[in-house]
């Protein structure tokens, strides 16, 4: 998965930008007490397990193939 694919699972799931500085990008939404940080890279791919971190952050159940 890349960034940007990331991204746009989080905006489909309510998600969206709290703060940026830089490369890092602060997630949440309402109701979600805690916000999710992406280091935002764009075309790159996202490393598995840091996929899976910021997935499971934002309360997004994925299943692992």
């Amino acid at each position: 998965m890349k960034f940007s694919e990331l991204v746009k699972l989080l905006e489909k799931s309510g998600f969206h930008i709290i703060k940026e500085k830089g490369s890092i990008r602060y997630y949440g939404k309402t109701g979600w007490n805690k916000l999710v940080r992406v280091d935002f890279h764009g075309s790159k791919e996202v490393p598995k397990g840091t996929c899976y971190a910021i997935l499971k952050s934002a309360g997004i159940r994925v299943q692992k193939s």
